[in-house]
């Protein structure tokens, strides 16, 4: 449903929001690591989200990736999904179609639209500090 770039964003953002509650700043390669992603595509969808003005980074020896805690509380991932996918995940076509709209629509046009809705629910809501709270207490994971 995401691009490989989207997934390893997401898990990249939840990651740093973790450690970003324990006070510490990241690499590039421990982000990497942790959610089992190439360092090199990982430090790419890094270099788009701090660009962007989602991840904050600072060089040198005690540099790395962070988030100010206040950031976390206003970050969702649809921030993310927006900024490395675009919309088109709450607009397109179930089945990949170009024409499909609710005058022509796909065999699953209905269902999807229903499961499009939902999704945009889930991903506007879920700031990066839930999610790094859930990943602090160890109810969840990024990598088995």
């Amino acid at each position: 449903m995401f691009s490989k770039a989207c997934e390893y964003g997401i898990r990249a953002a939840i990651f740093i929001a973790e450690q970003s509650l324990l006070n510490n700043k990241v690499s590039k390669v421990v982000i990497a690591k942790a959610i089992d992603s190439p360092v090199e595509f990982t430090a790419k969808t890094l270099q788009i989200l701090t660009k962007a003005g989602i991840v904050n980074s600072d060089r040198g020896p005690h540099g790395g990736f962070y988030f100010n805690q206040n950031q976390l509380h206003s970050i969702f991932l649809s921030d993310i999904v927006s900024l490395i996918d675009g919309n088109g995940i709450y607009e397109n076509c179930g089945l990949g179609l170009k024409e499909c709209s609710e005058d022509q629509p796909c065999p699953v046009h209905s269902q999807f639209k229903a499961i499009r809705s939902n999704l945009k629910k889930m991903l506007e809501h879920s700031s990066l500090y839930d999610l790094a709270i859930g990943l602090k207490a160890k109810e969840t994971f990024l990598k088995r």
